[in-house]
């Protein structure tokens, strides 16, 4: 996965690195089809200090990207709502393509049985 990471107002320190990447290996996990992940991390001295640090995140994968948003008072809380968000997001999308198919093929299985029957 190819991962593009930007800052604003922020130093891109290694323990920060190191954190979005281990957050980015587990949704690789859940999705091994990603192409590639979007991270931009914000400080906003201008806002309330609960709402300070913003993170935002855009999965590209087939179909429809995946995005989330959060801002928290610490830069860490908000990678990590906003990994658990697109993770969410991964979470419903598989469960659609597997309601699809299982509705698939128990049609494919009712017509089979009733030309069978028949």
């Amino acid at each position: 996965m190819k991962l593009i990471l930007s800052t604003h107002n922020v130093t891109l320190t290694k323990a920060i690195e190191d954190h979005i990447l281990d957050k980015l290996d587990k949704l690789e996990h859940l999705d091994r089809w990603t192409i590639d992940a979007r991270v931009t991390l914000e400080h906003d001295k201008t806002r309330v200090p609960e709402k300070q640090f913003s993170c935002s995140m855009r999965i590209g994968m087939r179909g429809t990207d995946l995005f989330a948003e959060d801002r928290e008072s610490d830069l860490y809380a908000a990678i990590d709502l906003v990994t658990k968000k697109i993770e969410q997001q991964i979470r419903k999308r598989h469960s659609k393509r597997k309601a699809i198919k299982h509705t698939v093929a128990s049609r494919t299985k009712r017509a089979r049985q009733d030309a069978h029957v028949e």
